[in-house]
């Protein structure tokens, strides 16, 4: 990426709020992910970043940030589209990390679109199981080991609520995802267990250039009131909120950091 990404390394300043805490981020490597590995480190937090491996380098550069504030990063390099690496993440962190406080649901992929009629299927069933199957899998997985005040939050997007016709298979797991934190907030609250998302409005990550955009790019997130594109840092304190003790009755919610869009 030519203009880098501001994930908080110079800005966030942490207080303590998760100190203690034990975290899960998919897609940690880099992004909204990385952002919130550090805010979350840099409140107290021990976490663990699920990544594919070839992003191992992003992914150590994740691990030194957290490393630079004495708290623990357990990377876990894998495909989330097979099942048997959603069940390696969850096992593997829970026994770097001693269990599992926060499952942040974060990793996703997309790709412009010229159309629904020229779509294929391989194409589909990537998006389809990276953003909807592999959280159902991860949280299946991880389900046994959220006691009573555990927390678990999903990437949503925008696109849930304001689908582009470009993203069209992308903004359809979106809107799926809704469904499954309102569900799942449901079927957990008996547990203790709170579920929520956060969804992004035009958000300056790596995701953004892999999209396949070419004129876009040059304006990307200037139709936000703010007229610019978040940065990943911006991010970071609305997953902290969630992952936090004041969000203590905070569940089947959708917090929108949009840049002044309505969802």
């Amino acid at each position: 990426m030519r203009v880098r990404p501001d994930h908080g390394e110079l800005s966030y300043r942490g207080s303590g709020r998760l100190a203690g805490q034990r975290c899960v981020i998919t897609g940690g490597d880099s992004g909204i992910g990385r952002a919130v590995a550090v805010a979350f480190a840099r409140e107290g937090a021990d976490v663990a970043i699920g990544y594919l491996p070839e992003e191992e380098v992003d992914a150590e550069w994740t691990r030194d940030l957290v490393d630079e504030t004495g708290r623990h990063c357990e990377l876990v390099p894998g495909d989330l589209t097979e099942e048997a690496q959603c069940v390696t993440l969850i096992e593997r962190a829970t026994a770097a990390l001693g269990g599992i406080d926060v499952l942040v649901l974060n990793a996703g992929v997309q790709r412009s679109r010229e159309g629904a009629t020229v779509l294929e299927k391989a194409q589909i069933m990537q998006v389809l199981e990276t953003n909807l199957v592999a959280p159902l899998l991860l949280m299946r997985e991880a389900a046994p080991h959220l006691c009573p005040g555990a927390s678990v939050i999903v990437t949503a997007s925008i696109q849930s609520f304001n689908p582009s016709p470009d993203l069209i298979d992308y903004a359809m797991t979106k809107a799926a995802l809704v469904a499954f934190v309102q569900a799942l907030a449901v079927e957990q609250g008996e547990r203790g267990v709170r579920v929520n998302a956060v969804a992004p409005g035009p958000v300056w990550t790596p995701l953004i250039p892999a999209t396949g955009w070419d004129e876009k790019l040059v304006h990307f997130g200037a139709d936000t009131p703010l007229g610019r594109p978040g940065q990943p840092a911006e991010l970071a304190g609305a997953y902290v909120y969630l992952a936090s003790e004041e969000a203590s009755f905070v569940s089947g919610s959708v917090l929108a950091v949009t840049g002044g869009k309505h969802l």
